[in-house]
Parts: C-alpha cells; sequence; structure tokens
C-alpha cells in the first residue's frame, strides 16, 4: 500500500523511480578489546581501510572533476592528504597496541581531531571538521563492512531519486543529472542550498521531509512532486501512470511557455518589466542567454570558493566572468562579490561562529580581507571589457561599507592600470538590499550606487527573524508578512526618488503569486532561474500593473500574511483565468 509524505516544494516537476538513499554520516561504533595476537591483524585492517578510502577519493575525485571541473573536485585532494598525516595514522596505531580494534581506534582518533580542530584559533584548522567528518564516515564504513555510499556510483540513465538528509559540499560536486532523476531531503526550505541547487540543474525536489532518509530502507519505488512538495512511496501502476501523465503535461506546458521565451515582457496595461536570470555557474551561461533573459541579474560568485582548499586567483576568475559575460552578448550581467558565510562556507579562511548568519560574511569578509576582494575586482573590471558589467554588494548595512569598497575598486583600477592591464573602470556598482537596515537607511546608500537588488531570500529571514533554512519554522518564512512588503515597498520608493534601478533577485521573484505583489508594489525588473523566464513573462503578459498595484495595496494593509496571499491569489487568478487556463500548482507558493 503506498504512502504519502508531506515536504516543502524546492524545485518544480515530478519524478518517478527508485530510492538512492544516501545516509552519509558517522556510523556507531562498539568498543572491541582484542588480544596482543590479534594486534598484527588489526594493524593490517586499519592500512588496509585507509589505502581502500584512499583509492576511492581518486575514483570520485577523477569523477567528480568530470562532472563539476578540477577546482570544485580538489576538496578530495585535501581529504587524501589527510589519509596521509603521519599523526593521525600514529594515533589509531597507538590505539590498537592498547588493545582496541581498529574500527574504534580508529573512531577515538577522528573525534579527538574534530573536538581539537573545531575549538582551533586558526580559521583554516576550525575548516578542516568538515573533511574530517567525511573520512570518518568514508574509513568506518570500509573498517565495518557497510554499503559504500556515493552518489558517483550511479550508472548514467539510472533513474533514481536521491534521497539523503541533506547535501554537502563533498555531495554536490559528485552530482550527475544524468543518473539522477530527483532529490529529496530530511533537512532543507525553499531557500536552502539543496533548493537553489536543484531548481539549477532543472531537478524536480522535495526538501524538509524532515525523517524521510529512516523511513527508506533504498530501492523502494517513489514519486516525488516537486511543485506540490509530496513524495508517494511504494505507488500503485494506477498511480504511477496518473503522476506520469501529469509529468507529461506539465512538458507540455513547459513547451508551451518556451515559446514566450524571446517575446516582451508587457502588460496588459502597457508597463515593460525587464526579466533576467540568476546565474549560479559558468556552465549554466549558454542555456541561461537562450532562455530569453534580457541579462544576469545576479551571478553568484560562491562556486570559485566553496569546497575549495586555496582562494582562486585572478585569473581563474577573470576567466569565468568572461565566459559568463560573453555568452550574453552585451546584456547586462550583474555579479555579486563572495558572500561567503552562513551557509556557503569554504574548506578555510573562515571562522566557525555560533550563529553564521549574523557573523563575519559576504562583505563585511571582503572589507576585512582587502587582499582577496581586490583579486576578485581587478577580475571584474578585466571582464568588463567583454559586455556590460555590473558590481554588486551583498549584505550592506551602512554607507561606510560603500566607501570603503569604492575606495578598494578605486585601488584595484590604480593597479590594473600600473600593469597594463586591459580593463574597464567605469562599471556601474550597486548594493543587496536584504536586511531591515539597508531598506530602512536605504536614501543613505543610494547617493553612492547605481542601483539596489533587492535580496528577499534574506529579508525575508532577518525581517521576521526565522531562520530559512531550518525546515521547522518553513509554515512561518514568507514574503507576505506584512513587515517585509512594507521593506519593499521603502527600497523601491527610494531608489524611484533617487533615479535608481530596483530588482528583486531573491526566490520570491520565481514565484508567480510573489512577482504578483513585487509588480503592484513597484518593482519593474525581476531576475529568476532560466527555467523560469518564460513563467515570468507570461504572468507579466496576462496581468495589469494597476490592478496588481491596487492587490499589493491591500496586501499590504491585511494584518496577516494568510489574508494578503488572499487578496492576491484572488485577483491573480482572475487575471490567468481570463489570458488561458491556469495550470494545477501555478499560484503555488505562497
Amino acid at each position: 500500500m503506498s504512502q504519502s509524505l508531506a515536504g516543502i516544494p524546492a524545485a518544480p516537476g515530478i519524478a518517478v523511480g527508485p530510492v538512492y538513499l544516501l545516509r552519509w554520516e558517522v556510523p556507531e561504533v562498539r568498543y572491541r578489546i582484542i588480544t596482543d595476537e590479534q594486534i598484527p591483524r588489526e594493524m593490517a585492517r586499519l592500512h588496509e581501510a585507509i589505502e581502500r578510502a584512499k583509492a576511492r577519493l581518486n575514483q570520485v575525485r577523477e569523477r567528480a572533476e568530470r562532472h563539476a571541473g578540477a577546482d570544485e573536485a580538489a576538496i578530495f585532494d585535501v581529504q587524501a592528504s589527510m589519509l596521509e598525516d603521519r599523526e593521525l595514522v600514529g594515533a589509531a596505531e597507538a590505539y590498537i597496541h592498547q588493545n582496541l580494534g581498529a574500527e574504534k581506534a580508529f573512531d577515538l582518533v577522528m573525534l579527538d581531531w574534530r573536538r581539537h580542530f573545531a575549538g582551533a584559533s586558526a580559521p583554516m584548522l576550525r575548516e578542516r571538521v568538515g573533511d574530517l567528518t567525511d573520512l570518518h564516515i568514508r574509513v568506518l564504513s570500509i573498517l565495518l563492512g557497510l554499503p559504500d555510499h556515493d552518489p558517483v556510483d550511479l550508472p548514467k540513465g539510472s533513474g533514481a531519486i536521491l534521497v539523503t538528509h541533506d547535501l554537502t559540499p563533498s555531495l554536490t560536486v559528485q552530482l550527475d543529472r544524468e543518473a539522477i532523476v530527483g532529490i529529496a531531503t530530511d533537512a532543507g526550505t525553499r531557500t536552502s542550498h539543496v533548493a537553489i541547487l536543484a531548481r539549477s540543474l532543472g531537478l524536480p525536489a522535495v526538501v524538509g521531509l524532515r525523517d524521510i532518509t529512516s523511513r527508506l530502507e533504498g530501492g523502494e519505488r517513489l514519486i516525488l512532486d516537486g511543485s506540490a512538495g509530496l513524495i508517494v512511496v511504494d505507488p500503485s501502476n494506477e498511480e504511477v501512470e496518473e503522476y506520469r501523465d501529469r509529468a507529461l503535461r506539465e512538458i507540455q506546458e513547459q513547451d508551451e511557455l518556451r515559446t514566450l521565451a524571446h517575446v516582451e515582457a508587457v502588460s496588459v496595461d502597457g508597463v515593460r518589466i525587464t526579466i533576467r536570470a540568476n546565474v549560479d555557474l559558468p556552465d549554466e551561461a549558454e542555456a541561461a542567454a537562450n532562455s530569453g533573459a534580457e541579462g544576469v541579474g545576479l551571478m553568484r560568485t560562491e562556486f570559485l570558493v566553496v569546497g575549495r582548499a586555496t582562494m582562486p586567483d585572478e585569473d581563474e576568475q577573470y576567466r569565468a566572468y568572461r565566459r559568463v559575460v560573453e555568452a550574453f552578448e552585451g546584456r547586462p550581467v550583474v555579479i555579486r562579490t563572495f558572500d561567503i558565510g552562513g551557509d556557503k562556507l569554504p574548506v578555510g579562511g573562515f571562522p566557525t561562529e555560533a550563529n553564521p548568519f549574523l557573523g563575519w560574511r559576504a562583505i563585511r569578509m571582503c572589507l576585512d580581507q582587502p587582499e582577496i576582494f581586490k583579486t576578485q575586482l581587478r577580475a571584474l573590471l578585466r571582464a568588463a571589457v567583454h559586455g556590460d558589467v555590473r558590481i554588486m554588494l551583498p549584505l550592506i548595512v551602512t554607507r561606510d561599507e560603500v566607501q570603503q569598497a569604492r575606495t578598494l575598486l578605486n585601488e584595484a583600477v590604480e593597479e590594473l592600470a600600473r600593469r597594463g592591464a586591459e580593463f574597464r573602470a567605469d562599471v556601474a556598482l550597486g548594493v543587496m538590499v536584504e536586511t531591515p537596515a539597508a531598506a530602512l537607511s536605504a536614501d543613505t546608500l543610494a547617493r553612492d550606487v547605481s542601483f539596489f537588488s533587492i535580496g528577499t531570500n534574506d529579508l525575508e529571514q532577518y525581517t521576521p527573524a526565522v531562520d530559512r533554512g531550518n525546515a521547522n519554522l518553513a509554515a512561518r518564512f514568507t514574503a507576505l508578512h506584512p513587515a517585509v512588503l512594507q521593506l519593499i515597498r521603502r527600497t523601491v520608493d527610494v531608489a524611484n526618488e533617487y533615479g535608481l534601478d530596483v530588482a528583486v533577485c531573491g526566490e520570491m521573484a520565481s514565484q508567480p503569486l510573489m512577482a504578483f505583489a513585487l509588480l503592484g508594489l513597484g518593482v519593474r525588473n525581476l531576475s529568476v532561474s532560466p527555467r523560469g523566464v518564460p513563467l515570468m513573462k507570461r504572468i507579466v503578459r496576462a496581468v495589469r500593473i494597476d490592478e496588481a498595484a491596487k492587490a499589493a495595496l491591500a496586501a499590504l494593509d491585511a494584518p496577516t500574511a494568510a489574508l494578503a496571499e488572499m487578496e492576491l491569489r484572488r485577483v491573480l487568478s482572475a487575471a490567468l483565468a481570463q489570458s488561458a487556463p491556469v495550470r494545477d500548482g501555478l499560484l503555488g507558493g505562497g
């Protein structure tokens, strides 16, 4: 008998396939006392397990390099070098000489090393904890004879649905979209790393399922409905056929939407809206450029850092930025400077903090590490030779931060000029408005920048004090909180007063109901995932902006998010019904 489980819709689409269960967690190890005569055998077991783990890391690295590139696969070089550390291996050998079995000996050493590294004063050491945990899992799995779980092993065309607790950087770089057709996780929310990744890869995903990994054994047939946030375990043949029919209809609807890719986004009452694309990786640039997007509203640059043992140099960054800029052939490309911290951590060089989302991250880290920041700025100025590059600063809350960033930008210009490098100095500088502080003091920021971009993912988090990565709080995480809407309107009003462009590049812009609210609040520039560009054009071309403004005003006056959603849904449903039938789930995400 089938069983339905509800989670959070993270990436649209329907997938049907067998469960590939990835339990990437440290197994429990019992104490096992050995005799003196057994010591040589346990020593041999330890060394054999380490060698097998190193061979496995090399295999994983080679496959990850083919899927994600050499830079991203370098995380496994770091792990392999740690397994060769004589102090680590010697400590495990010492425990075996004290008559402990090899698995417990290794377990105790890794627990000790993880505690030691987590408490180290050097940020580089603290950030090694994740690598140590990966090695802890990998070697113990070999010693205990447990299944070797790596997504890299899935053969192409296997059509599996990956089920795991969460996706770490070391797991993410192994994903092969030709083997995996969907993702389901215990953890996560609509704006968490795994959700954004799934949408970028075009994989249906359901997150926030809490305990799905403990409910499944692996191999079960599964239906995953990423639009509804639902999975069906062991469905009947009739249910599978029903969902496959729905999936076919969704594909047909996507094909119909793609006919809108290259038309203008003009509302029924003649208001022109700019639709741009969010780009996470240079590999996505060509597809994004062909999606109908009028440029890039947000290029994230964290892919250059996350999972790396070293920071990327200027030339590597320049090549990555240039690829995206050239793909868009003169259309604007807004590139966000490093937003490292929170849920986007590099392998080394970043502190472990009790509250990283409010900590040393984004522009704060960049200003405190001027050489790292100027390296990125020089690469961006060089890439600007090839198109319309615009630089965007994340997590700005004071005018001082903008002015310090501009000083460093000017220094980067001077350094390139002294080198005789080819670059452009007339690059627009803008800021992300993603905190209440930035929105309320937007008038002080407007004097020093060329544009605003509202980062609704963080604005929705910081305004009502709701952790967007906490599945337990998902129902409380809403863009329609009255305070969030008021802060967006405040930002738009200031931008209009100072003659600045203002865009929204957060996930709010990708959800039809939320996008309708943004249009009513005065936003005229939306940046969405490349796959979402035709859908946003469909929404814009079906509505009147004057009606959206009235609905947004009613939402602003609503005492609760639920009442705001009700009013917006009523008006948008009527508009869509007049232009074309409303497909199931089109207005989801409220």
